[in-house]
């Protein structure tokens, strides 16, 4: 009995230096889920909710910050520098699928209501940005590269729109008065 607890102590050994070897080597860095009960934006301190507005990013020392707004994000990369990043990850507005940072197409306008009122709005590709400015009659196109140079202004107008408890109820008015994109999201929603 103490052999095969020596030899399962020891191929444990092997696999923890074999993962640790393969980490110093080349880091991978994945998107971890949200989980609404206990993710809290970095920089607000609001819920992060499970949407397509949460964003969050992966020091190179492993570290994992989330946000509920691609704006917050941003205020971070600002008081913190980006040379730690490892990876940093937005969703697509239609289907919420992780999207590398630096990949994505965004959408900006000031009137576009987000949970921090930054009004950008990330997609998987050029083709589904286009698409939604096309579908709204608003908002710019935008890559990772044009974000660098952008104001980052939040629409106080829609701030105070949405009130103390935005998260949770300024998502919803804006599709039901505007008839906008988020009115099938906030039905997906519903159904949770």
């Amino acid at each position: 009995m103490n052999k095969r607890l020596t030899r399962r102590w020891s191929m444990f050994m092997v696999l923890m230096f074999g993962m640790l070897l393969l980490t110093a080597c080349g880091t991978k860095y994945a998107a971890l889920p949200i989980n609404e009960d206990v993710d809290i934006c970095a920089i607000c301190k609001m819920q992060v909710k499970d949407d397509a507005y949460a964003t969050q990013l992966t020091t190179k020392d492993g570290q994992n910050y989330k946000f509920d707004d691609i704006g917050c994000m941003n205020q971070w990369k600002t008081q913190n520098g980006t040379d730690n990043i490892g990876m940093d990850y937005v969703r697509d507005y239609n289907d919420k699928e992780w999207i590398e940072y630096s990949k994505a197409t965004y959408v900006y306008d000031a009137s576009l209501r987000t949970p921090m009122a930054y009004g950008i709005l990330n997609f998987k590709d050029k083709a589904s940005a286009e698409a939604f400015v096309a579908e709204q009659g608003v908002g710019t196109v935008m890559t990772a590269e044009d974000l660098a140079s952008h104001d980052w202004k939040q629409n106080t107008e829609n701030m105070d729109m949405m009130g103390e408890h935005g998260h949770d109820e300024g998502h919803g008015d804006q599709a039901e008065s505007e008839g906008t994109h988020q009115e099938g999201e906030m039905k997906e929603e519903s159904g949770h």
